[in-house]
């Protein structure tokens, strides 16, 4: 008997959910490198130009791994309803399509910096026994009519099967995608014996922070931080087997094992990062204590040579950064980082050792999940997102934001705490300015500096009266530079402009 459209889509469901299920579990079982559905959206992610990448940000923020991923389950959906309906026509299309779907997320095995040719075999065959799995179950039925009754049990239990295999296929691919996309600890992330800090971080006194409800705290926690990367799935690092290899135009080439690296003099700073894609007045920024070994120190024994002027960091997943040499070897503590606010690095956050440089944006320092540092040159290296049209260099630019009061709130009439932080890192922020309807600018009260790295909270008393009202926010660091009320977008080198927020006083 003939197969109705709701029967092949089903079919097309369940043996591409199946399919990719069993790609899953055969890469896990193998230890053969990314499943299909990391290699697929790694690939997405490297071929994304910087316009939809920012985009994807500014929808869904730290978010956008698990937008990805049910993006990702949406389009696999649609193409498996694809497949098996083509199937149903009586062709072999819809067995193509799955086959193509296979060769396709193969290739995206292959490319990947843990993938290679070992790693496209069990998509392969998961891609070659769902095409077979697909042609069989949606074959012509036979004419005989003395067999009409057995076929349709025979279809019936395949409806049964088939949706089973939908729903268990796609809970397994959707499950993955948000246990990758969320961030899971890696199987190595045993939690490492930091030691004491030969330089610990100063204390932070209650002058640092303004009791100000509705304010970010001064130091944000590890499970507030923001993450933005290129990874889709958490790498997974083992720590007994992790090494640092220093290399290019040196005198002698360092590999640094986790141990021994935990056995040097580390330090302990508070710094600030931000990313390049924050927007005027956005969260991608946070402020924690980090413990870690200098750079500097490794480049010394490393013995850069004269014609060098960059390093190239990258990580075990193949992201690289590209961080103008001078900064990596002042007075500023750049470093290997192992802890973050007293413990060692969350997964997402680069375990076991990620790099941070107070003064530039992330895109340019903070490789997470480190693997080498190449000492080389900006005219013969570029970087991953330097190759998309950013800067090579990305120093952060000072900026400053208004936590409170909210945008669109009603406010009562009298007086009115605005409050919020400022940052310049590596300068320092001397004074922060709030303006009223476009007034006149008027000083606002900062938190003490503890440390020119780190942002600085701030706050200003408002007499308001009733009415709509515009409240902006400007930093001067210690420099003298005064934040530009020139409005730029994220790209190249990050946003600029004044923060800006509207109120209704009653």
């Amino acid at each position: 008997m003939a197969t109705t459209r709701a029967s092949a889509a089903l079919a097309g469901l369940g043996v591409t959910g199946g399919s990719v299920g069993l790609a899953e579990l055969l890469t896990r079982l193998a230890g053969t490198g990314p499943g299909p559905v990391e290699a697929v959206a790694e690939a997405f992610i490297d071929a994304t130009p910087a316009w939809l990448k920012d985009l994807a940000i500014a929808l869904f923020g730290t978010a956008d791994k698990v937008a990805l991923g049910v993006g990702i389950v949406v389009v696999m959906a649609g193409l498996a309803v694809a497949a098996g309906l083509a199937e149903r026509a009586r062709t072999v299309r819809g067995a193509v399509l799955l086959a193509v779907l296979a060769v396709v997320a193969a290739v995206a095995t292959l490319v990947r910096p843990d993938g290679g040719a070992l790693a496209t075999w069990p998509v392969l065959v998961s891609g070659l026994a769902g095409a077979l799995a697909l042609v069989g179950l949606l074959r012509p039925a036979p004419l005989d009519p003395a067999r009409a009754m057995a076929d349709r049990k025979v279809l019936d239990r395949r409806r049964l099967l088939l949706g089973a295999g939908a729903v268990g296929g796609l809970a397994v691919v959707g499950g993955s995608v948000t246990r990758f996309a969320g961030g899971t600890p890696t199987a190595g992330a045993a939690p490492l014996d930091l030691p004491v800090p030969a330089s610990p971080a100063p204390r932070v006194p209650p002058s640092a922070t303004l009791d100000v409800p509705g304010l970010t705290p001064w130091r944000t926690p590890n499970a507030d931080f923001y993450r933005i990367d290129t990874a889709f799935v958490v790498p997974q690092v083992d720590p007994e087997s992790w090494t640092l290899r220093v290399h290019g135009l040196v005198e002698r080439e360092v590999v640094l094992t986790l141990d021994e690296l935990l056995a040097e003099d580390l330090v302990e700073a508070w710094i600030t990062l931000c990313c390049v894609s924050n927007e005027v007045g956005g969260s991608l920024i946070g402020n924690a204590r980090w413990l870690g070994l200098p750079v500097r120190t490794v480049l010394e024994r490393a013995g850069v040579r004269d014609d060098a002027d960059m390093v190239l960091s990258r990580s075990v997943d193949g992201f690289s950064a590209s961080t103008p040499l001078e900064v990596l070897t002042d007075d500023r503590d750049a470093l290997l980082a192992v802890g973050m606010n007293g413990t060692e690095l969350p997964p997402e956050h680069g375990y076991p050792v990620r790099v941070v440089v107070p003064g530039l944006y992330g895109y340019v320092s903070a490789t997470k999940w480190l693997a080498e540092l190449e000492v080389t040159r900006f005219a013969d290296r570029t970087a991953y997102w330097t190759d998309r049209g950013w800067s090579p260099r990305g120093p952060v630019k000072i900026s400053s934001r208004i936590d409170v009061p909210r945008g669109a709130r009603t406010l009562t009439a009298g007086e009115v705490v605005v409050a919020g932080v400022a940052w310049a890192q590596h300068t320092g922020i001397a004074a922060v300015d709030v303006r009223i309807d476009g007034g006149p600018w008027q000083a606002a009260e900062l938190a003490d500096e503890l440390s020119v790295d780190t942002w600085r909270q701030w706050v200003y008393r408002w007499d308001a009266p009733a009415g709509d009202h515009s409240l902006e926010v400007r930093a001067t660091g210690h420099d003298g530079e005064v934040q530009t009320e020139e409005i730029q977008g994220v790209v190249p080198d990050g946003a600029t402009g004044l923060h800006r927020v509207e109120v209704v006083v009653e």
